[in-house]
């Protein structure tokens, strides 16, 4: 997309400027990342990764984490990362027609960006993944004008790193020392004690919480980032550079390869999803091969079912009465950082010991029902908000912090 003509750096893209299909897309993917981000708000940590270490699997409650496994559980992060990269190419391009200072820029938006995760992870939740996009989008951005070949190459490689180390650990898990290993099957099942530490921890008030959250975010920040994080966000960055290169991302297909790539992901994806819902059930979800071979068959099945969303979006977005009707996702996705920080701000309100308390409490239908909550919230401030304002209040923040002047 040109630049406006007499424009400067950092004015605002006009809004007839804007790509709808990647607004709506991005909205759709905000809303989907709270399905599962409900769980690690809701209950221990743990649970998000072994479901049956906490809480009830039985039944309704069975069901809303077997939906959300198969249909959101990384699905939606795949989405917002490929927006990412597509973003990157989106964005510099702009910024290079308007001044040529495409990397001052970009690199002082991304640092924001990174503060602003800092911020959101050691003083709201430590679930956060703006860290993650920011240190991401550094490595990412010296390789938007590479071929495509060589991008697809490279983000395979960085989608493989994350498997390689699993599969590493696995084959050395039995030359652990002793006390490494049972620390290891420790954190998979915490023991009643250990949950309710945790519970009580949450349960306490902002001040209190504060040891915990910031213990738990150095190791995302850490440990988490540097093996799995980082190098997904990266390739599938890598991935999304691509796919806008090509048009997909701004509905420019055809109506016909869109169904075949909904076709071909959903016939290749979820087989290999619910195949790893078998083979953790067939090994009674044990620790060991839960988390170093059992999740491999989600960290693949998620990328194909992935661009099968994406191209659903895409031919919804080619129907201009769907497109209108579409409107409200692509105002949650035009203020994306501003309502992903406002989901952190109200679950931690209703679950956390400074609000409401109600941590450990709420099983997962309980959990569905304050995530439709949130989402109907969102899709109604959203559009009015943009309707008085060009931006949302974060995203204003941002530019203004990026750029260095009032927008």
């Amino acid at each position: 997309m040109d630049a406006p003509p007499n424009s400067t750096p950092g004015d605002p893209v006009p809004q007839s400027g804007r790509i709808a299909a990647i607004d709506v897309l991005r909205g759709f993917a905000l809303c989907g990342i709270l399905l599962m981000n409900i769980q690690s708000f809701a209950m221990i940590g743990m649970a998000y990764v072994n479901p049956y270490s906490f809480g009830d699997m039985t039944g309704a409650n069975y069901r809303v984490w077997w939906f959300s496994h198969v249909f959101a559980d990384q699905k939606f992060m795949t989405i917002f990362s490929m927006l990412f990269g597509a973003g990157i190419v989106l964005m510099t391009g702009r910024r290079e027609a308007q001044s040529g200072d495409a990397a001052r820029v970009h690199y002082r938006r991304m640092s924001v960006l990174l503060v602003f995760g800092l911020a959101h992870a050691y003083l709201l939740w430590f679930g956060d993944i703006l860290v993650t996009y920011a240190l991401a989008g550094m490595i990412a951005f010296p390789f938007r004008k590479s071929g495509p070949i060589k991008l697809i190459l490279l983000g395979s490689l960085a989608l493989c790193v994350h498997p390689a180390i699993n599969h590493l650990f696995s084959a050395t898990f039995p030359y652990w020392p002793d006390d490494a290993r049972a620390n290891f099957i420790r954190g998979m099942t915490p023991s009643p004690a250990d949950i309710q530490k945790e519970i009580a921890h949450l349960r306490a008030g902002w001040l209190d919480q504060l040891p915990f959250r910031a213990q738990t975010a150095i190791v995302m920040q850490t440990l988490m980032l540097g093996t799995f994080f980082f190098w997904r966000a990266l390739g599938l960055m890598l991935f999304g550079m691509v796919l806008f290169r090509s048009g997909f991302f701004s509905a420019a297909w055809s109506a016909r390869r869109y169904l075949g790539v909904v076709i071909v992901g959903a016939v290749v994806g979820f087989p290999i999803i619910l195949a790893g819902i078998r083979a953790n059930d067939g090994r009674d979800w044990e620790p060991v091969y839960l988390i170093f071979t059992g999740s491999d068959f989600n960290y693949w099945g998620s990328v194909p079912v992935s661009l099968a969303y994406c191209a659903v979006v895409m031919l919804i977005c080619k129907v201009p009465a769907l497109l209108r009707c579409a409107r409200p996702w692509a105002a949650v996705g035009q203020m994306a950082l501003t309502n992903y920080l406002m989901q952190s701000v109200i679950c931690t309100t209703i679950f956390y010991g400074h609000g409401l308390g109600w941590f450990g409490q709420v099983e997962r239908v309980g959990q569905l029902g304050i995530v439709v909550g949130v989402w109907a919230a969102e899709l109604i401030w959203s559009p009015i908000w943009l309707h008085f304002f060009r931006f949302g209040p974060m995203e204003w923040i941002w530019r203004v912090l990026t750029y260095g002047r009032r927008v």
